[in-house]
């Protein structure tokens, strides 16, 4: 079998191996908060100052996202006690 590079063969030589197994403890964990975040989302208005909407289109952007999603995940972040 031909590989890419030296990293590469040993990554799939320790797969190959049996050195890598399911974690179904973090993978149930995983699909809890992924329902939980599935669930169907409410609507808000909101106002913001002509300035403040400039300033969160133009940091949307600077992340390459919708400048709703951006205040979305900074509300999430602020409600969950990360900033």
């Amino acid at each position: 079998m031909k590989y890419f590079d030296k990293e590469e063969k040993a990554l799939i030589e320790s797969i190959e191996k049996g050195r890598w197994t399911s974690n179904k403890s973090r993978i149930s964990k995983i699909q809890k908060l992924a329902a939980e975040n599935m669930t169907k989302s409410e609507r808000i208005n909101i106002r913001l100052t002509m300035k403040d909407l400039k300033d969160v289109k133009k940091k949307a952007a600077m992340e390459g996202i919708p400048y709703q999603t951006f205040i979305s995940s900074l509300i999430h972040k602020a409600a969950n006690g990360r900033i």
